[in-house]
């Protein structure tokens, strides 16, 4: 088998983001936070043990996501990379670790990068100190600036930030400031996310004003151009990246690469299945099972599948990769119904499908259009 991705989920924060629906929790008191960590990270190691044994195979990224993985703290997480290592092999892997900048993390990142951690994804979301207090960040703009220096020290140059954009009261240009910023702090990477109302969150309650619909694709269109214009490429829906700085882990994911998540609420594409943990951190250290997921969509492993993916990336769907996988042609049906899509959202003709940026922000009406 090819080698895989593997994926470790930190469900513990210091306290929850009110547009957040990602499955995790705020840690108690210190000392609850120790024993709750501790214990966690004990889960960790046998449930890797565990898959090991079921699939025998090498991996090539890790990722710590969550949740505020760098609540870990610098010796869990050399634990955890050591007997991933020791299981999965890691050799050459790009090694991710997310972080909130609001924390002192100068000894973290320290012994992360000597377990081997070379890279750190950042939420920065923005420059902008009343933005920022919108979204219930922990955070300020100095923060940012502390702690990418502090990775630095660490040894750690491949940096990836994080923008939101569709923010109550931001506009074009406070987005291009934040996007401005992360290019003067030298990232390698950047990920920029509309922000989207979560039905089961502070902000799903009773959501805020936020910019209109042609608001947020102009902020889209204008962080995105801002972003060209400092050298990184985009890559995909919501990334770009400096030349060969792309994120190797979740690119897996969009090039139907096999994956291994461990953690409540994390997910899997493994030997021709897909499976998630449920949302439990309890039944997770209780050594629960993830469970299969339904086919409600594309078959693992279809063509349509396969389309799905690859017209996230800018890239997109290309004859000769389809051909490579599949033994045929890219479908007819597919390029007719691309090609009569208006062009300012689709590029298509036989040897390749791909949307353009204004097609990115209705990627799922667009796709949908293409593969029927």
């Amino acid at each position: 088998m090819e080698k895989i991705g593997l994926y470790i989920h930190i469900p513990f924060c210091v306290s929850k983001c009110p547009y957040c629906d990602f499955h995790s929790a705020a840690l108690g008191s210190p000392l609850q936070a120790q024993a709750a960590l501790d214990a966690y990270t004990d889960a960790l190691l046998r449930s890797m043990q565990t898959w090991a044994q079921r699939f025998p195979v090498f991996a090539d990224t890790l990722y710590f996501g969550g949740g505020t993985p760098s609540l870990m703290g610098g010796k869990r997480l050399a634990r955890v990379i050591a007997e991933a290592r020791r299981l999965f092999g890691l050799s050459g892997a790009e090694i991710t670790l997310e972080a909130n900048p609001a924390d002192n993390l100068a000894d973290t990142l320290t012994a992360f990068a000597a377990a081997g951690g070379n890279r750190l994804s950042l939420g920065m979301q923005s420059t902008i100190p009343s933005e920022l207090q919108l979204l219930g960040r922990r955070h300020t703009p100095a923060d940012v600036v502390r702690t990418v220096a502090d990775a630095r020290r660490a040894g750690i140059e491949n940096i990836s930030l994080d923008v939101m954009l569709g923010i109550g009261g931001q506009t074009a240009a406070t987005a291009c400031e934040s996007v401005d910023a992360a290019a003067g702090l030298g990232a390698t990477h950047l990920s920029a996310y509309l922000l989207k109302i979560e039905p089961n969150t502070p902000y799903g309650a009773c959501p805020p004003d936020l910019p209109s619909e042609d608001e947020s694709v102009e902020l889209y269109l204008a962080a995105f151009e801002r972003m060209d214009s400092h050298g990184y490429r985009q890559y995909e829906i919501s990334n770009a990246a400096l030349p060969g700085r792309e994120s190797r882990h979740n690119l897996k994911y969009w090039l139907s690469h096999p994956y291994l998540g461990i953690g409540p609420a994390a997910s899997s594409c493994m030997d021709g299945k897909r499976f998630t943990y449920p949302r439990d951190t309890a039944c997770f250290l209780g050594g629960g099972e993830p469970i299969e997921d339904p086919c409600d969509g594309a078959p693992v492993g279809s063509a349509e599948e396969y389309a799905l993916l690859r017209l996230r990336l800018v890239e997109g769907l290309s004859a000769a990769d389809f051909a490579a996988r599949f033994g045929t042609a890219l479908p007819a049906p597919w390029v007719q119904r691309a090609a009569a899509l208006p062009p300012q959202l689709v590029e298509a003709d036989s040897e390749r499908i791909c949307l353009t940026r204004e097609g990115f922000l209705l990627s799922n009406a667009v796709i949908s259009r293409i593969i029927g």
